[in-house]
């Protein structure tokens, strides 16, 4: 199997990024923000020289510089472009869900609601609700929103307990 076509281990990409902050860094310092042994960097960066991602120079005796290489930095570019597109493809799915929950309780003449959690998921919610006009209460009465999972859920109060209330999706 040759280089191109083995697919990158996490760990690499961690590394990557690390020389790229800092090309002095040592491999005891990768080990120790990596989480992995010092031998596995040493594995690690080999794989990466191999590869030609990664360019090491001696400043002296016992001190090396690594370098990313062109196609280091293609490599890693092209992953953290994956990683942002993946990010906001996310985002975008909760926030359509957020807007129909907006919707469904706009339609519904309701104008206030108790968000719970504290959350991303729950900021792209009470963004979209300040949006659409519903005012986000400081107290859990009347209608609670939460995230459960990957949706929201609406819970409504009931005529014989407004505690409990009646959860809807």
């Amino acid at each position: 199997m040759n280089a191109e076509s083995d697919p990158m281990k996490s760990q690499e990409y961690e590394l990557l990024t690390a020389i790229a902050q800092d090309s002095l860094v040592t491999q005891g310092g990768l080990s120790t923000r990596l989480g992995i042994a010092v031998g596995s960097v040493n594995w690690y960066l080999k794989r990466l020289v191999g590869r030609g991602y990664v360019k090491v120079s001696h400043l002296d005796r016992t001190r090396l510089k690594y370098h990313l290489t062109p196609k280091g930095m293609s490599v890693l570019t092209q992953r953290t472009l994956q990683y942002m597109k993946s990010s906001l493809q996310v985002y975008n799915q909760f926030r359509e869900k957020a807007k129909v929950l907006a919707a469904e309780l706009k339609a519904q003449g309701i104008t206030q609601a108790y968000l719970e959690g504290d959350d991303e998921m729950m900021d792209i919610l009470r963004l979209t609700c300040i949006e659409a006009d519903i005012a986000c209460r400081a107290i859990p009465d009347g209608v609670i929103l939460k995230a459960e999972g990957p949706d929201y859920r609406a819970v409504f109060p009931t005529e014989d307990s407004p505690e409990t209330g009646q959860e809807r999706k």
